[in-house]
């Protein structure tokens, strides 16, 4: 495995520019910015995929958050396999972040719980959302995490940390409540 997902990126990235970007790491197989098969407007990401995995390992460990175009990108492994990547296992939800709390900020106050393969904090024109994710290798960095950081203080604000659970998770939850 010698893939890497690149996302948030400018809608004006071009595969030229992240092979400029990239290359130093090593030698690149194949680029691709993804865009709508409708409009071929830019979808914001893209893989990255390398000869060799060291090669890929050192442009994620040295290029993580890197600005292209005035933004920082993020870069992790692809996951090729929805389901693993949609299981939820070791994904973690944080609320009440600051507004001065971005990715990077997250992800180096999740990063000592362990390996994390994703890292986000959800942003909308007017900047931070106030909430995130977190997606560790494992559940027991996970688990570590939710223990530790729960209800503490992080840039002056107390945060809620807890297992990610997708929209149908949480409405059935919700519906089992109010039936009591």
């Amino acid at each position: 495995m010698a893939s890497l997902y690149v996302g948030d990126l400018h809608p004006c990235v071009r595969e030229v520019m992240l092979y400029q970007k990239f290359s130093p790491a090593g030698h690149i197989l194949s680029i691709r910015v993804c865009s709508d098969t409708m409009t071929r407007c830019s979808l914001g990401c893209g893989c990255v995929n390398f000869w060799q995995k060291a090669d890929a390992e050192r442009a994620l460990n040295t290029m993580n958050f890197d600005i292209i175009m005035g933004r920082p990108v993020r870069i992790m492994w692809c996951q090729r396999d929805a389901s693993l990547r949609k299981s939820g296992v070791g994904n973690i939800f944080i609320k009440n972040l600051d507004k001065s709390i971005d990715t990077k900020s997250l992800y180096d106050d999740f990063s000592v719980f362990g390996n994390i393969l994703s890292c986000k904090v959800v942003c909308d024109k007017n900047g931070s959302k106030g909430f995130g994710f977190v997606h560790f290798e494992t559940p027991e960095a996970a688990e570590e995490a939710i223990e530790k950081m729960n209800d503490t203080m992080l840039n002056g604000r107390k945060v809620f940390v807890c297992h990610f659970k997708c929209q149908k998770e949480r409405r059935v939850e919700m519906l089992r409540a109010l039936r009591k």
